[in-house]
């Protein structure tokens, strides 16, 4: 057994009042989070004419202050659960920490500003608990958080009530957050997991990913996955009901009721396309033992204007991480290619490599050995072959090879998987 953690969610389904104190702890952590930066900013204001200033900068140092002033600043503190103050201290606390990494180059990714302070209706409604009572019911479809009590949830909680009961899990924190006006409650857990060492197949597939099909996947024949274009398909409805909220009188019902509207087309969006991406991955992690992906530099391809929107509404990147865990969990292998590597410019029948591969090109030709295939389907059958030749790829960890030193950037493909 190997101890995981993954989290459990669940729509909820709480009373009038229930919702109202739902939101007041949504709202203590944001009244938090706010105090904390405008108290380090101006402990920052203070440093720069006397530098014998302390400005609190991790959770304990914040939280320190916050129990000295909030009398003062919140006397109506006690109305929630201390958890929810907490919480917003605590995000304030790694924004602190993101920008002061991502300053001094220990961050990857994008760079880090400064926090920013949160906004009621902009900012996402979230409070997480960490101590308290923090219980799954045994009827399947009750919870109870601190101070919060007994909520009923919209579904059951089986899933998760049964490894409790079997002692094979332990709840570490748990996290209500709001999407579109629906509640839901997320458990963070730690779970005791069997992890195969295989999963009874022997299949290799490549699987190239790309805009125009979701996914390309070839073994001994390409599959076409299609791309659900989630956001796509619902950009009239979505134009429909901006129209509409702009024509209505600010701080009315109906400019309300008409956020509201956006919010659950936005939902349902995203609900559509995490649904696609979890059938698809879990079907990929079951059916064949190694799958071979690209490593993709999404966040560079939604820099490009015309491709942007397509690329973000494929959820690439989400692709990619849930077949990184899955593969794990249920036995297979997880071969990642070089991010440099050439899958759509190589053949897939005799190797020949050719110097330049436009967008348009959507049939690949071979000048070698006069091979004609879609271009998406010779790239995955290119992935599928890198894993039997174990070159230019590592396995599980997901992480790109490094780049071959004096390589110029002539050799990327940086087109590979964007419009296929």
């Amino acid at each position: 057994m190997t101890v995981v953690t993954q989290a459990y969610r669940f729509a909820l389904d709480p009373t009038p009042a229930q919702r109202r104190g739902l939101a007041s702890h949504c709202g203590a952590a944001r009244f938090a989070y706010n105090w904390g930066l405008a108290l380090v900013k101006a402990r920052l204001d203070d440093r720069a004419t006397g530098p014998g200033t302390g400005v609190p900068w991790t959770l304990p140092s914040l939280r320190k202050a916050w129990n000295q002033a909030k009398g003062a600043v919140a006397p109506w503190w006690a109305e929630n659960s201390k958890e929810a103050y907490s919480s917003g201290l605590d995000a304030l606390a790694r924004a602190l920490k993101n920008f002061s990494d991502s300053r001094a180059g220990r961050r990857r990714g994008g760079r880090a500003g400064f926090p920013r302070f949160k906004k009621k209706g902009r900012a996402r409604d979230a409070c997480r608990f960490t101590t308290g009572t923090i219980r799954v019911e045994p009827d399947r479809h009750h919870v109870t958080l601190p101070r919060l009590g007994r909520i009923k949830t919209h579904e059951s909680t089986r899933k998760l009530a049964r490894r409790l009961e079997a002692g094979t899990a332990r709840v570490l924190s748990a996290t209500i957050s709001r999407t579109a006006d629906r509640w839901f409650v997320a458990f963070t857990v730690e779970v005791d997991r069997h992890l195969p060492e295989g999963n009874g197949q022997r299949s290799v597939v490549g699987v190239d990913v790309g805009v125009r099909h979701l996914a390309v996947v070839a073994g001994h024949a390409p599959e076409y996955v299609e791309n659900p274009r989630a956001l796509q398909r619902q950009q009239r409805a979505l134009a429909r009901a901006q129209r509409a909220l702009a024509r209505r009188q600010p701080g009315s019902a109906g400019r309300e009721q008409a956020r509201r509207r956006i919010a659950r087309l936005h939902a349902r969006v995203a609900s559509r396309r995490r649904d696609h991406l979890h059938k698809l991955t879990s079907r990929l992690a079951h059916a064949h033992h190694t799958v071979v992906v690209e490593d993709l530099h999404v966040a560079g391809m939604v820099r490009s204007r015309p491709l942007a929107r397509a690329v973000a509404d494929a959820a690439l990147a989400e692709l990619r991480r849930q077949l990184a865990y899955k593969t794990r969990w249920y036995g297979a292998r997880l071969v990642v290619a070089d991010r440099w590597y050439p899958s759509s410019k190589t053949c897939s029948g005799c190797g020949l490599v050719k110097a330049k591969l436009g967008l348009a090109e959507r049939t690949f030709h071979c000048a070698g050995c006069g091979l004609v295939i879609d271009r998406d389907a010779n790239a995955a059958c290119n992935l599928a072959m890198l894993a039997v030749a174990a070159s230019g790829a590592e396995t599980q960890n997901a992480r790109p090879k490094p780049r071959p030193a004096g390589q110029t950037g002539t050799k990327r493909e940086a087109s590979t998987g964007v419009a296929g």
